[in-house]
């Protein structure tokens, strides 16, 4: 596709020409000397390769990841505190033509591509940084070419038909060049895939030093993300969306292809396979937990493979970490207070609440949602049962909780702190000793205020956070998940299935996390626990089966929120309550302490609230744009 490119086209004129004066190194376009400085020796140009990563977001940071405060996966007090829930808003549905929330389009993003394209401009011309050696040179490019593709997708996942920035017009450039219109969903989707296939090209399998270079992008970092751009590209949200049938440019170009196709599932589905194989043969694999100097139970063994594939820095599992994703706030945000000896300590505020249905999503101890197991009854969640001596790793022995945190498969106590819950972390040393939340009025973890609906996402917290005197704490923090080989695993099974139903490879990649997570697999256990044990077998079932697996599995590092998106499901689960129990009840009184509590009502506008808004005033500025449906 040849397409023109443009500075920064889409914004106001204004704030257009006043970004292409600057840039996160002062470099000024228009002035030669100044840009040709940025680009004479290695240790200028470096300078310049460090702005161009500087624009990924801050995923880790809970108040500026649109997936932990936009969608449903947790909630808040209102009003909110110790967090900026600023983007909270657009999960209680006051997303704003006028000013929108997790705006992208003004945000940086094309900022983010200018800089990229000015780099590539001048790296690619031998003449210049004339000290860098070409291997390194092709691998600079490589990774800013994956750059200039990812800042592309992330304004394509918010907004869908972008327009495409390949080169820069210069700054003297006919202000009717500047007006671009919104390329079509599957042109954008090309030119992302081909400039990841030029980045991986270039990208070696590892980085190529370790003590310095994380976080740099290799091969598996390009070739999973092209995966998941074609996995987006093949989900109904984008492929054949009759929602979009009259989504069209001002002159008359149809930005939304209206035929559904199955072999965008096949390419994406050979696209994950091929970065598995990369990801696989650079090293990366299912992490599992080494274990401690202190002898641990299979039980907690199994439950901390589960939280460190997430939070152990740069573990076996991760295939791109993001070093500058600091996950500090995140889990100032997840924690409670599990330790009696500092219960008064306020150094954190754990506010990040899961509700309900997200409780629910995890599987029972058989491996099959709740309510599809045939041999557990889960109709009164609410019902008190005491733990007992075997289940002593997960619940307090003697202590009442809820039926519904009772016979649940090890994800859902690895991931989840809940009343009654242990809480195993290094300070603990033997698992026999491990902490607990006891979140009832008059207990410990109740001495500073418990999330909204008393359940915390234990996930997200690095088992070597620890409380300390004088009234402060220990954070581990660890570089943010970006992509780890389960999501790779998952989106190969989902494209599979999608493009030709049930295979025996598909099982074979949802059992090789299941097999981690204690469970047994898919057949087996639809087989002998279900109630539906042929789900497995039909190409609808196993959809199911894997987008639930992808929940579960996933949950808490952002992928529900886009995910429900992608498959058009947002609308039938952001219209729900948000549930849970009542915190404001006392330890004598268990029976009104477990007693489901609404929240909130989300709202949810289909098919509006599925793209963001364009801010009115770009449009005014710029006629060529069209806004997104129902805004």
């Amino acid at each position: 596709m040849k397409t023109k490119i443009y500075i920064i086209p889409v914004l106001v004129l204004l704030f257009s020409l006043n970004a292409c004066k600057k840039s996160f190194l002062d470099v000024v376009p228009d002035n030669v000397p100044t840009l040709d400085n940025a680009f004479t020796m290695r240790n200028e140009a470096i300078k310049y390769l460090a702005t161009c990563y500087s624009y990924l977001p801050n995923d880790g940071e809970p108040t500026q990841n649109i997936a932990y405060m936009g969608g449903d996966e947790f909630w808040l007090d209102f009003p909110s505190r110790s967090i900026n829930a600023t983007n909270w808003a657009m999960a209680r549905g006051n997303q704003s033509v006028v000013n929108p929330l997790a705006n992208y389009w003004d945000g940086g993003m094309f900022n983010a591509i200018r800089d990229c394209n000015i780099f590539l401009e001048n790296v690619r011309d031998l003449t210049k940084v004339r000290d860098m050696s070409i291997d390194e040179r092709n691998r600079w490019l490589g990774e800013v070419e994956f750059l200039k593709a990812y800042y592309h997708f992330l304004l394509f996942r918010h907004y869908g038909p972008v327009p495409v920035i390949d080169v820069n017009l210069p700054v003297n450039a006919p202000i009717e060049q500047t007006k671009v219109k919104r390329q079509p969903v599957d042109s954008v989707v090309s030119y992302i895939v081909k400039l990841l296939d030029q980045a991986a090209a270039k990208l070696p399998n590892n980085v190529m030093i370790p003590a310095t270079d994380l976080g740099h992008i290799t091969k598996p970092i390009a070739l999973s993300i092209k995966a998941k751009v074609l996995l987006y590209a093949a989900s109904p949200l984008f492929n054949g969306n009759k929602d979009y049938v009259n989504f069209k440019n001002p002159d008359g170009q149809l930005l939304f292809n209206q035929t559904v196709s199955t072999d965008k599932w096949k390419k994406a589905a050979n696209a994950a396979k091929e970065a598995i194989l990369s990801a696989e043969t650079a090293g990366i694999k299912l992490y599992t937990f080494p274990g401690t100097t202190f002898p641990l139970s299979s039980t907690t063994m199994r439950e901390m493979s589960i939280r460190n594939a997430v939070t152990e820095k740069w573990n076996t599992e991760i295939i791109w970490g993001n070093p500058n994703s600091r996950t500090w706030q995140l889990q100032y945000s997840s924690m409670a207070h599990i330790d009696p000896s500092f219960s008064g300590n306020n150094s954190v505020h754990g506010t990040l609440a899961p509700p309900m249905k997200i409780v629910e999503q995890f599987y029972t101890k058989n491996g099959v949602p709740i309510d599809e197991d045939k041999t557990l009854d889960f109709s009164n969640k609410a019902q008190l049962r005491t733990g007992t001596n075997s289940e002593r790793y997960y619940i307090v022995e003697n202590y009442q909780t809820a039926r519904i945190n009772f016979d649940r498969e090890p994800r859902f106590y690895a991931d989840l702190g809940f009343d009654g819950g242990k809480w195993y972390m290094e300070s603990n040393r033997s698992d026999d000793n491990a902490f607990s939340a006891q979140l009832k009025l008059g207990q410990y973890g109740s001495g500073l205020s418990i999330t909204v609906t008393t359940y915390y996402p234990k996930k997200l917290v690095n088992w070597k956070f620890a409380f300390k005197e004088g009234n402060s704490n220990h954070i581990e923090e660890y570089p943010f998940p970006m992509i780890r080989l389960a999501d790779l695993y998952l989106m190969y099974a989902e494209a599979l299935n999608e493009a030709d139903g049930p295979s025996p490879e598909v099982y074979t990649y949802l059992d090789k996390i299941r097999e981690r997570a204690g469970l047994e697999g898919v057949l087996d256990s639809w087989n002998k626990y279900s109630v539906n044990p042929g789900k497995p077998g039909t190409q609808l079932g196993l959809q199911s089966i894997i987008r639930r697996e992808r929940n579960i599995e996933m949950s808490f590092e952002g992928s529900r929120f886009w995910d429900l998106r992608r498959w058009k499901l947002a609308a039938q689960e952001l219209n729900k309550n948000i549930t849970g129990w009542d915190r404001d009840q006392d330890k004598d009184h268990p029976e009104l302490f477990y007693r489901l509590t609404n929240i909130y009502t989300q709202r949810f506008i289909a098919p509006r609230d599925y793209l963001w808004p364009i801010r009115e005033n770009n449009l005014l500025v710029n006629p060529n744009l069209v806004q997104n449906p129902g805004w």
